[in-house]
């Protein structure tokens, strides 16, 4: 009898444990993700509902993510803190936009005369960078993910031509990360503006330039129509956007549906790439043909110059100053040297010797 009853008992265990299994398995993680830009906002938006698509076909609907952008959560800059906080569990955002707050957080999006975005995603993956992004986001219960690069970013648009260091006197840009910083040291005064405030900001002289992204953002926002002077890119070689997700969120998920989650940001993240790439193309194209009146311009080589030298000096106090800080900066550095090497003799190298072919 005794037997018998336990025999039961361990069939009615293992019954419940089947069961549980089951429900755990077809239990839906509802999330909630808040996004720096605006509704329907192209290439950078469009990661965020690539990413969200992903999750839920490669979970089979157990993980539903729904997003509010700038215009629902009315923090744009904000985003850090939400997620940190936990009234949103997972962000889409830029990390140098949060340099004030945790100065370390912009050494990931990218930094002035600093490497491209093949070379930045292998450092990122091969070469430590992501184990130091993690650190740095750890003290604030965050854990963060590639989220999409632009490639390299044009130098803005400006009213008025720069033809001298002394031009940059006074002049009030939007631009934000390390480089707003480099500016500074140059006399400029560099400001952050919401994206959905920059033509407004600019047509009404709040400002005096400002950069955006490059052709694949910037002909639909209208700026040559106030400012024609286009320059080349400088100071963002490779901006990386992120996703972050809240630490304590993420880990009462089932391993499973993390996993899921980190692929489809990394899939979205690349994509986001190559279609920055392909817009940036397209509206360059348009560009040429449709309005002539734009004068795309290099900077001065004496402007460069400068821009180069206070941007070094920048780097060694920021590594003087602070430990984490320079850690980041050295691990930059070196795998910059490396990688460069490479980069000069493939991607370089090709270009130069078919050039004019």
């Amino acid at each position: 009898m005794l037997k018998s009853l336990c025999s039961k008992t361990l069939l009615a265990s293992a019954i419940i444990a089947f069961s549980s299994a089951a429900v755990a398995a077809d239990k839906v993680y509802k999330l909630k993700l808040a996004e720096t830009w605006g509704p329907n906002f192209p290439v950078f938006g469009d990661a965020v509902k690539n990413m969200v698509k992903m999750a839920d076909e490669m979970s089979n609907g157990r993980l539903k993510i729904r997003v509010d952008s700038s215009n629902k959560h009315k923090a744009p800059f904000g985003v850090f803190d939400l997620v940190k906080s936990g009234q949103y569990d997972l962000g889409h955002t830029a990390s140098y936009y949060y340099k004030g707050k945790v100065p370390n957080t912009l050494y990931f999006t990218t930094m002035p005369f600093g490497m491209n975005a093949p070379e930045q995603h292998a450092w990122l993956q091969y070469g430590g960078g992501q184990d130091l992004m993690n650190q740095v986001y750890a003290e604030h219960n965050l854990v963060p993910f590639p989220g999409g690069n632009t490639g390299v970013q044009m130098g803005g648009w400006f009213r008025k031509e720069i033809n001298s260091v002394e031009d940059l006197q006074n002049l009030k840009m939007r631009i934000p990360g390390f480089a707003g910083e480099v500016l500074a040291k140059l006399g400029a005064t560099p400001v952050n503006i919401p994206p959905g405030e920059l033509y407004t900001a600019l047509e009404r002289n709040t400002i005096d330039a400002l950069e955006w992204v490059g052709p694949s953002l910037d002909l639909r926002m209208g700026f040559h129509k106030i400012a024609p002077y286009y320059y080349m890119g400088w100071h963002e070689p490779a901006t990386e956007l992120m996703f972050i997700a809240n630490k304590k969120k993420l880990e009462k998920m089932p391993e499973d549906l993390q996993a899921i989650l980190a692929v489809a940001m990394r899939k979205a993240a690349y994509d986001m790439f190559i279609h920055s790439y392909a817009e940036s193309a397209k509206n360059w194209q348009t560009m040429l043909q449709e309005y002539p009146n734009i004068q795309v311009k290099t900077f001065p080589t004496e402007v460069i110059k400068a821009l180069k030298n206070a941007n070094d000096d920048l780097l060694k106090e920021k590594a003087a100053a602070d430990p984490m800080a320079a850690k980041i900066i050295e691990s930059q550095q070196q795998y910059m040297k490396q990688v460069r090497a490479y980069t000069a003799i493939s991607e370089q190298g090709y270009l130069n010797s078919t050039e004019g072919l």
